[in-house]
């Protein structure tokens, strides 16, 4: 991640939400609120998960993966945030915008896929029932797993290092709420639209085909579980899947329509508002869903 030696910003200025000057302080505590609420929450579901014997299953694994990466996902970020809705001065240092936009790219690639292994999950729990005790064996759920975060975190490499090459010499001042591959690349003075291009082409194959793969699977489990004869064990179906595949829709609703374009931005209004959707309010979201609508869950924390 080397700089370039002919770069003279060395550090930047996250602009933040500057339509709301007047309100900083009702933001920083309602951000805040928000940031403990969802820490608070996904840190109740993922110790629930863990220390209860009877929610040791494939399905409860994942979801407590997917609470331990929120934790880490809306730590990235909204600290830094909190910290620049107080100060005059909303500084980060160049490489600490590097680091801030390699570890939300990480995290937010391996949400991707873990997302996509909780529907294969579920399809092999609907469509394939009777083998899959045998299929979906706690190994095989590790190794799972492993491979969402190793892969995850591999996937922005070449486009922090294409990013740390580019030459800034001009304003600093980043029209966002954090650190980011559009903002950064409006600001670099030169041509970035080979940096446009393989933004895409990463953003578009890790998004659209583990979403792609995720619709493939809810059609064929929507499609068995229709065939079940009783109402009762089609709304039981349902039910397991129905908390899976509202947070599916909510957080790739957002980042689509965020990250696979072939423009360095849209209206800024535009890119806050989808950012505060995915990186603040599916976090929040998540265990609010899987614990109001589950009701092992509920009863392991009562």
């Amino acid at each position: 991640m080397g700089l370039s030696n002919w770069s003279n910003v060395t550090e930047f200025i996250i602009v933040g939400f500057p339509n709301l000057q007047g309100f900083h302080t009702f933001l920083f505590a309602l951000l805040l609120l928000i940031y403990l609420f969802a820490i608070f929450g996904n840190v109740v579901i993922f110790t629930v998960i863990r220390s209860d014997a009877r929610l040791h299953t494939p399905m409860y694994f994942f979801i407590s993966s997917l609470s331990f990466l929120e934790i880490w996902y809306t730590a990235v970020t909204i600290p830094k945030m909190l910290s620049n809705l107080l100060s005059k001065r909303k500084s980060i240092s160049f490489t600490g915008c590097l680091l801030q936009t390699y570890f939300f790219h990480s995290l937010g690639a391996t949400e991707c896929y873990l997302l996509t292994a909780m529907a294969y999950d579920r399809y092999l729990a609907i469509c394939n029932s009777l083998r899959y005790p045998a299929i979906m064996t706690p190994k095989v759920c590790t190794h799972l797993a492993a491979s969402c975060w190793i892969c995850g975190f591999m996937c922005p490499v070449i486009e922090v290092i294409l990013v740390s090459k580019l030459p800034f010499c001009g304003p600093n001042e980043i029209q966002h709420i954090f650190c980011d591959f559009p903002p950064l690349l409006s600001l670099a003075c030169t041509d970035t639209s080979i940096n446009v291009l393989v933004d895409f082409i990463v953003n578009a194959f890790i998004i659209l085909v583990t979403f792609l793969f995720i619709m493939v699977s809810y059609i064929k489990i929507i499609k068995a579980i229709l065939k079940i004869r009783t109402a009762e064990g089609r709304e039981k179906a349902f039910s397991t899947c129905a908390a899976h595949l509202t947070v599916v829709l909510l957080f790739f609703g957002s980042i689509i329509f965020m990250y696979v374009r072939l423009k360095k931005s849209y209206s800024l209004d535009y890119d806050r508002a989808f950012a505060v959707i995915y990186a603040v309010l599916t976090p929040l979201a998540n265990p609010v869903i899987y614990s109001l609508r589950n009701k092992e869950i509920l009863n392991a924390i009562k």
